[in-house]
């Protein structure tokens, strides 16, 4: 196995965790990421996780390999998923990570079963909860078995990170797109040194962030950017977002998309106590904003979205794909299980990590593009969400589809490799 080489001592300690039949080995690691951290080895019976389809959510399926994120993010949506196992949203989401040792067998299981239902063409999406490519990923190496399952069985996939750790699988990620279609995005909230320092003490810095957008694009998988969250009076000065946006243009971002704080659940005591302490100057302004709920009012949502819109080095982007799909035609027998044509790569002329061509004209003013005569389409990719398919390539008729999901047509197009379907 993977992690062999961790040898398992008979006097190695051990923990029960809530909904876990067998009591979990504890592991340490001698090495300064992993200083007072406790992991948890255990067994999943599942790993493969379906998205409800009332979330609206453009992936069907999500994996986390890993419950809890040693990045300690203050802001970390995520947190109050550790208080199902007992676990405390601040200091223990830190330090007490699980650490699913059997996902990439477990999931090669799952996704056998999933074949046999409608959902065979759903997305399935990593990094939706907690960081996979988070410092113990070096030691257990879970990743590279993950994205050889959903190779093997031509399932699209995407991944969001803060870590150029992923840069290590890029082989592995270049064989799902060119089999099914692979996406990333890599978060950076900001570049400056401050306010980086303080709201992510344990994550990669920024520009290794940058860098590995800019090497994946170059590489031909289609990468972007979320800068999120931004934080009134930490990351959301027009300089600040300026500079972030210059570097993304750099990198040759697909896309970029900026998202307030939101303050969900237990998450909202852990932010406000680290900021009581590190910036108790803004504590009144937060109390104020998010005295009705875990979302900013949406004049400030609007304001924060529009720095980076409205950020004078970006604007919309004209990337040429060609738009290789699977066959479309209804009637169609579905293929057997992740059996169907593999994809071209996008040619490397017109890789969405070649240059983008930035405007300085109004997009108002600017011609709209057309389609040239050998068929290649141009898609122009604004800052937000992307308006291409979603879950697996389809998208939902206005007032929601009300068919169950067996009742559904499968999902037979392959997601656009100029379009990011994580968001």
């Amino acid at each position: 196995m993977r992690w062999d080489h961790l040898k398992r001592d008979p006097d190695t300690e051990t923990a029960a965790l809530p909904g876990m039949a067998d009591p979990a080995v504890v592991r340490r690691f001698d090495a300064p990421e992993a200083l007072d951290t406790r992991f948890y080895e255990v067994e999943a019976k599942t790993v493969l996780n379906r998205v409800p389809s009332r979330s609206n959510m453009p992936f069907g399926w999500t994996v986390n390999p890993y419950r809890g994120c040693s990045h300690a993010c203050t802001y970390c949506f995520a947190r109050p998923t550790h208080e199902y196992l007992n676990f405390n949203p601040g200091r223990d989401f830190e330090r007490e990570i699980v650490v699913k040792v059997n996902a990439p067998e477990r999931l090669r299981a799952d996704l056998a079963k999933r074949a046999r239902t409608a959902a065979w063409g759903d997305t399935v999406a990593l990094g939706t909860n907690t960081d996979p490519y988070q410092w113990v990923e070096s030691k257990y190496r879970l990743l590279p078995g993950i994205w050889e399952a959903l190779r093997d069985e031509r399932v699209p996939a995407s991944v969001l990170t803060k870590s150029p750790l992923l840069l290590r699988d890029q082989k592995l990620m270049l064989e799902i797109q060119a089999a099914a279609g692979f996406e990333a995005a890599l978060s950076i909230p900001s570049l400056d040194e401050q306010a980086w320092r303080s709201t992510e003490p344990h994550t990669p810095h920024p520009r290794t962030r940058i860098a590995a957008v800019a090497e994946l694009n170059r590489i031909g998988i289609p990468t972007a950017v979320l800068v999120a969250p931004l934080m009134p009076g930490i990351n959301d000065a027009p300089e600040q977002v300026e500079k972030l946006l210059a570097a993304c243009t750099e990198a040759g971002a697909i896309s970029v998309r900026g998202l307030g704080l939101h303050l969900r659940g237990s998450t909202r005591d852990v932010f406000l106590e680290w900021l009581g302490d590190a910036r108790p100057d803004l504590v009144p302004l937060y109390e104020e904003l998010y005295r009705n709920g875990p979302h900013l009012p949406r004049k400030e949502a609007h304001r924060l979205s529009q720095l980076v819109q409205q950020g004078e080095r970006w604007g919309e982007r004209i990337v040429r794909s060609d738009r290789a799909r699977r066959a479309t035609d209804p009637g169609a027998e579905a293929p057997a299980r992740g059996r169907f044509d593999p994809l071209p790569l996008v040619p490397a002329a017109v890789r969405p990590g070649a240059r983008a061509q930035v405007s300085s004209q109004p997009a108002s003013a600017r011609p709209r593009p057309s389609t040239p005569a050998g068929g290649a389409a141009q898609d122009v990719i604004a800052v937000g969400p992307p308006q291409g398919p979603g879950r697996g390539g389809t998208r939902r008729p206005a007032g929601g589809d009300r068919r169950s999901r067996a009742e559904r047509p499968r999902a037979t197009a392959a997601p656009p490799a100029d379009q990011l379907s994580l968001f």
